[in-house]
């Protein structure tokens, strides 16, 4: 062979070499790729590990980020943790702890994509049947009798009871907030607003037999002893606004109930979700924090529509801006302790009804309207809606109701008590 012909051969020898160099290069890397990606996807898709309900503390904060804020959102929320309570077990307590630990708190995707909360405008049509009360002891019974039977003025030979009330009006001042967002008056003394002028409503349609005093309401501060003393047969909170109810308040209120009280609140922003809607229920089950105590909502067998002082009231009136959601309770004793009336009807009372079911226009010597809020007044068909003769007079008639059932919510009790 040439030697030409030889270095020929070498070359492309030395060229093969190469080539199974650089393809066996190529291989190896290939494997260590796949085999590593492959490691890497395993690590991402693989499910979460068997103790991530080990802490589910971690996981709610997790889920409330991604959610975001709970202002932003419209119908899914993640519920708080329950506080502390003297009547309830701590959440720390070993055996509710086991029982947390227990449940599944991974995320699922959601059979139904949520939908935007829709306000509602037509009456609730369900009746809920509430379960059956706890019996009553003997001690609570006696109290709350006396309690009630302050509210029934005695005959002026003082042997009986008159078939007829009288007591004194009160709008709760609760720590933080606009408590009187419907009210009006000063220092105590509550001269006009949503609570006089509905006082003032029952007081004519009664003929006398409910005295009001709707001249006298008051504000009453909620942190001292005067409720408790008191007694009233209810106490109105309301407001637009959050707020948060000091602990000397949470337990007066607390007690005040256990006497035989009630609460009305009434949210001055119609609809759920606003910052009093919110902020109300939360504070009221501090105030009721047993855990077998539940807002539910009342039907149409409820007394205050099945046995009412105005008989066609039958359902849930129509509120400020047509707003009609179900009035909803948390039960003492399986009467109403608290109830919540969401369709802002407060605004509604800033108008004023003269005797003859008209819009009370009066003024007095300074040109001020008497008996109707000018802002309010002012507003009308623009901003607030629903204010016609008709709608108002539905809803006085519904807020006389309310009040009549809160005034003889414990008959029975007091008549048990009396031996009758």
């Amino acid at each position: 062979m040439s030697p030409r012909l030889s270095g020929i051969g070498q070359r492309i020898a030395d060229r093969l070499a190469r080539s199974r160099d650089l393809t066996i290069s190529v291989l190896l890397h290939t494997i260590i790729v796949i085999v590593v990606g492959s490691l890497a996807i395993t690590r991402i898709t693989e499910p979460p590990p068997a103790d991530v309900t080990a802490d589910p503390d971690t996981w709610l904060q997790d889920a409330q980020k991604q959610a975001g804020p709970p202002e932003q959102q419209d119908s899914v929320k993640i519920p708080k943790t329950l506080e502390p309570s003297p009547l309830l077990p701590s959440p720390t307590h070993p055996d509710i702890a086991r029982e947390i630990r227990a449940l599944d708190l991974r995320p699922t995707a959601p059979s139904v994509a949520p939908q935007p909360y829709v306000r509602n405008t037509e009456a609730p049509s369900s009746d809920i049947a509430s379960p059956a009360p706890a019996r009553m002891p003997r001690e609570i019974a006696k109290t709350i009798a006396e309690t009630a039977d302050s509210w029934r003025p005695k005959r002026a030979d003082g042997s009986s009871r008159a078939p007829e009330f009288e007591f004194t009006a009160y709008v709760g001042k609760y720590s933080g907030g606009d408590w009187n967002s419907t009210n009006r008056g000063t220092g105590d003394q509550i001269d006009s607003g949503s609570l006089p002028n509905l006082l003032y409503f029952m007081s004519e349609e009664s003929k006398g037999k409910v005295r009001t005093n709707y001249k006298n309401v008051r504000a009453l501060r909620l942190d001292n002893d005067e409720l408790l003393a008191t007694k009233p047969p209810f106490i109105f909170l309301t407001g637009t606004r959050d707020f948060r109810l000091a602990e000397t308040e949470v337990a007066n209120l607390r007690r005040y109930i256990q006497l035989g009280g009630a609460i009305w609140g009434d949210s001055s922003v119609p609809g759920k979700n606003s910052r009093f809607d919110i902020a109300f229920r939360r504070e009221m089950k501090r105030v009721m924090p047993d855990i077998d105590k539940q807002w539910e909502p009342i039907g149409s067998e409820h007394p205050i529509f099945a046995r009412p002082f105005f008989p066609e009231i039958r359902t849930v009136p129509a509120g400020l801006n047509s707003y009609r959601e179900p009035i909803e309770v948390l039960r003492f004793f399986g009467e109403i302790a608290i109830i919540y009336t969401s369709n802002d009807y407060g605004d509604m009372w800033q108008i004023g009804l003269d005797r003859e079911g008209n819009i009370d226009l009066r003024r007095n010597e300074r040109g001020a309207l008497v008996a109707v809020n000018e802002n309010v007044w002012n507003n009308r068909d623009s901003y607030l809606r629903n204010l016609s003769p008709e709608s108002l007079t539905s809803s006085y008639k519904f807020g006389t109701n309310v009040v009549i059932h809160l005034l003889t919510r414990w008959d029975n009790v007091t008549r048990s008590s009396n031996g009758l």
